[in-house]
């Protein structure tokens, strides 16, 4: 079956960096959509950047211009490189692939 594992969160202070990987197996990586999401306490799961099969990519208002979202097909890992993060960067961080498989989440958390 798919299995999507994150990893690479945790505590930085604004203005630092970290970078979030996700590794994929059970699924022929390099035909789907991958994806990162992100769910702070209270609040709905929100999309954050997503990547095509072809290499375009979507992020969300928010992150654009600090964080870049990339993959290596050979590896089946998607990664999130996150400059600048803020404080209300701080949430639990899920990789999507395709439709509906989805990750165990890391948390990242911003300290002001």
């Amino acid at each position: 079956q798919v299995r999507l594992v994150e990893s690479g969160g945790g505590l930085v202070q604004a203005g630092g960096s970290l970078r979030l990987s996700c590794a994929a197996s059970g699924i022929i990586f390099s035909v789907n959509g991958m994806g990162w999401y992100r769910q702070a306490p209270g609040k709905q799961r929100e999309l954050v950047a997503t990547i095509t099969s072809g290499g375009s990519t979507n992020y969300a208002d928010s992150v654009k211009g600090r964080f870049t979202i990339s993959r290596d097909n050979a590896k089946k890992v998607v990664y999130l490189q996150m400059n600048s993060l803020k404080p209300e960067d701080t949430a639990v961080y899920y990789c999507k692939a395709g439709l509906a498989s989805w990750g165990q989440g890391t948390q990242v958390t911003v300290s002001s």
